[in-house]
C-alpha cells in the first residue's frame, strides 16, 4: 500500500504529546521517489488487438477452429515473449476480440452464426492462456542466459 505523506499522526511522533501542537515531529528518512515510467503501453496494446483482429477474422472467414486456436497461440506467445510482465492481458486482449468478431459477423454482418459456434470461440482462451505463459517464461530464462553469458557466469 503506498505510504501517505503529510503530517505524522501521534503513534509516529514519540515527542508529541495529544493536544499540544508546541512539539517538534521527529525527523523522517526521505521519501523514496517512485521509477519512473519508462514507456506507454498503448502501442502494445494496439498491436494485440491487431493480432486479435486478424484472429478473428481467421475465425469468421474460414470457421476452422484449430486454426483459431492456432493463430491464438501463437499471437499469446509472441506477446508474451515480447512483453513478458503480466502475460493474462495479451489473453484478454488477442483472444477477447476472437468472440468479439464472431458477434459482429453474426449481429452487423449477418452472416448465418450457430450459437454454438459464438461459444466455441471461447475456447481459443485455453490456447492462448498456455501460449503467453510459455512466450513470457521463455523470454524470462533466455534473458536469464544472457545475463550469466554476459558476467560470464558459466
Amino acid at each position: 500500500m503506498p505510504e501517505v505523506h503529510g503530517r505524522p499522526s501521534a503513534a509516529a511522533v514519540p515527542s508529541q504529546k495529544i493536544g499540544t501542537n508546541t512539539a517538534t515531529p521527529a525527523t523522517t528518512a526521505p521519501a523514496a521517489t517512485p521509477a519512473p515510467a519508462t514507456g506507454s503501453e498503448i502501442p502494445w496494446y494496439a498491436v494485440a488487438l491487431a493480432l486479435g483482429a486478424i484472429s478473428g477474422f481467421a475465425e469468421v472467414a474460414l470457421g476452422d477452429l484449430m486454426l483459431t486456436g492456432f493463430l491464438a497461440l501463437f499471437f499469446c506467445m509472441l506477446m508474451g515473449a515480447l512483453r513478458p510482465a503480466r502475460p493474462w492481458r495479451w489473453v484478454l486482449v488477442v483472444c477477447g476480440c476472437i468472440p468479439l468478431s464472431r458477434l459482429f459477423a453474426a449481429n452487423v454482418l449477418h452472416i448465418y452464426t450457430e450459437r454454438a459456434q459464438i461459444y466455441e470461440a471461447f475456447a481459443s482462451f485455453i490456447t492462448g492462456n498456455a501460449g503467453a505463459y510459455v512466450g513470457s517464461l521463455g523470454r524470462r530464462r533466455v534473458d536469464d542466459l544472457w545475463g550469466m553469458v554476459k558476467s560470464e557466469k558459466r
